[in-house]
């Protein structure tokens, strides 16, 4: 059996009205999506921003009457009119191995590594991209699916400190990742040497992830769900969430650095990198900054010690 999508842009509707009316008629899921080019980046603390131009999508079974939908749509919302609609027609496949398609083997500096869990040595699954290479005897591999927590490498964010934990000599160091979301940046320290790894996150489907990604991978990550729960300092800090969050954390992450300990943050629009390095002057000798387009925008990378 298929599936039905119907999408609609919101205009001047009220996102929830319309996901309940979605949910009533039967639809398996509703998401929201940027109808435009207006991406929400950093949101205040408590808010849930909508783009300026929003798109809501209902995922209805192949079985719904996709001629009268839009109709049943209209009357339940009790609106003269929709705005811009349409509905998709999707076969039906393995949903939750689609992603293989597009992630494959993606290798970060010289020797690191990450790959799909799925896709073993030889990729018995058949799913490799044609022309994908495999790790080399003797790399850093890092097995990972993408799951419900953010980072898989393939955001410039991510790569960044994916290709700066492959350039730096972790041998026996302690590393923090703070705001840790899939943990692959903690396991990826942890293959590349790292003595110990603790993985910090408030989102308990982040940490969920890291804890399960961490046992695909055979390697330990300590998880804390809140800050006041990180015990010690280390010799590595890697913070890749957002500028805002890592101007108001500054002391917090500098904090957990030994004299000397790298620190490497990323998350930070190029525009943002002065502000983010201004409040953590006080504390840290910066390198100079990384940048790396992607998507139209161009985000940075920030490393440097703590100062003695």
């Amino acid at each position: 059996m298929g599936w039905l999508q119907f999408v609609m842009e919101l205009d001047s509707l009220d996102a929830t009205d319309v996901e309940n009316a979605l949910l009533r008629l039967g639809a398996c899921s509703v998401t929201l999506s940027d109808a435009g080019s207006d991406p929400v980046l950093e949101p205040g603390p408590g808010e849930t921003p909508l783009w300026s131009r929003t798109c809501i999508t209902g995922l209805f079974g192949g079985d719904t009457d996709a001629e009268s939908l839009a109709a049943r749509v209209q009357a339940e919302l009790g609106v003269d009119a929709l705005p811009g609609w349409c509905i998709e027609v999707l076969p039906d496949r393995s949903w939750e191995r689609e992603w293989l398609k597009d992630f494959g083997p993606m290798r970060f500096g010289d020797r690191l590594w990450i790959c799909p869990t799925q896709a073993s040595e030889g990729d018995p699954s058949g799913l490799r991209p044609a022309g994908a290479e495999g790790p080399p005897t003797g790399s850093a591999v890092v097995r990972l699916d993408p799951g419900l927590a953010f980072g898989t490498g393939t955001h410039a964010t991510t790569a960044l400190c994916l290709e700066w934990l492959d350039g730096v000599d972790l041998e026996g160091r302690s590393v923090l990742d703070y705001g840790c979301g899939s943990g692959i940046l903690a396991i990826a320290a942890l293959k590349l040497g790292a003595g110990s790894a603790t993985g910090m996150d408030i989102d308990p489907q982040a940490a969920l992830a890291t804890r399960e990604n961490a046992a695909a991978n055979d390697v330990r990550v300590t998880v804390c769900e809140r800050p006041e729960d990180i015990e010690g300092r280390f010799d590595v800090v890697l913070a890749n969430i957002l500028a805002g969050p890592l101007v108001e954390f500054a002391d917090s992450i500098t904090a957990r650095l030994t004299n000397r300990g790298m620190l490497a943050l990323s998350g930070v629009l190029c525009e943002q990198a002065d502000e983010v390095m201004a409040a953590y002057d006080t504390w840290i000798e910066f390198a100079k900054p990384d940048f790396r387009d992607q998507g139209g925008q161009t985000w940075s990378r920030l490393t440097g010690r703590r100062k003695d």
